[in-house]
């Protein structure tokens, strides 16, 4: 690992404290938690991992409607008109 040092304002510091005392756990592994979070997965096997997690979890919806007319509906508009239309 390495060390790095990093500035934060009074008010994130608090936050970090207190998350971290609630949960049992040091604000340097919830910092390293939250940065593994927002710059992704550190291997393809974690990338697969939450690919699988989601894949089909909107599957069974009957409340949505079909993702094909939808995307159709939206690009109506936005067709490319030919040349000689014009």
């Amino acid at each position: 690992m390495v060390r790095i040092q990093v500035f934060l304002d009074d008010a994130m510091h608090a936050l970090l404290r207190a998350l971290a005392s609630q949960q049992g756990r040091s604000v340097s592994a919830l910092v390293r938690e939250a940065l593994a979070r927002v710059f992704g997965p550190r291997d393809m096997d974690d990338q697969m991992r939450n690919w699988k997690a989601i894949e089909g979890l909107w599957r069974d919806r009957k409340d949505i409607g079909s993702t094909r007319e939808y995307v159709r509906n939206l690009r109506k508009d936005t067709r490319r008109r030919r040349i000689w239309e014009r």
